[in-house]
């Protein structure tokens, strides 16, 4: 575990979590991080969003769901590539939730959730008895994306409170089963 991908997310969440509080302290606050629209105008919150949180609360929440899913994940790829997939889907996870929120209500968001349900979907759908059941039963395309959108929509519902992150949830695990369906992270 001394080349852990997912110990080295844990270690920059803390680490960055750390940076928030130092300089919340000099009046600088979670604007700096978090990714809102229009999504051009800060663009290094692509990033910083991922890795910031709101509170301890959030932070301690997505430590255990990172833990819990990445480090099973990591054993079946690359430290890159873990890297890469958590980069990436939490930035579409973040653009998604941003985007979505504009037809309602214009939201900033933060936090790691949307990379740590990608995890989730990606280790439910990428694991040797998911491809031996959809292997045995050959769901049609169709049959596939419904099941998609309903388990995503039943781990969504399943998670929802004030202040979540809910179409992140649903982009990051919908992406997550679709990955994890491709393998795309096998070595």
């Amino acid at each position: 575990m001394a080349r852990s991908p997912t110990l080295e997310t844990l270690v920059l969440l803390v680490v960055v979590f750390v940076l928030q509080q130092a300089l919340s302290l000099v009046g600088i606050g979670l604007g700096l991080f978090a990714l809102a629209a229009p999504l051009a105008e800060r663009p290094w919150t692509l990033v910083t969003a991922i890795y910031a949180h709101a509170g301890p609360v959030h932070l301690v929440s997505n430590l255990v769901g990172l833990a819990l899913f990445g480090l099973l994940v990591e054993r079946a790829t690359t430290r890159v590539r873990f890297h890469g997939f958590v980069l990436v889907m939490g930035m579409l996870a973040g653009i998604a939730e941003v985007l979505i929120g504009l037809l309602w209500d214009p939201v900033a968001v933060i936090g790691t959730s949307g990379a740590v349900f990608a995890l989730m979907g990606y280790l439910l759908a990428g694991n040797p008895v998911s491809d031996a059941v959809m292997g045995r039963f050959r769901p049609g395309r169709r049959a596939q994306v419904a099941l998609v959108i309903v388990l995503a929509t039943a781990i969504t519902l399943l998670t929802a409170s004030a202040g979540v992150a809910l179409i992140a949830h649903f982009t990051g695990f919908s992406l997550g089963l679709v990955s994890g369906r491709l393998h795309l992270l096998r070595a």
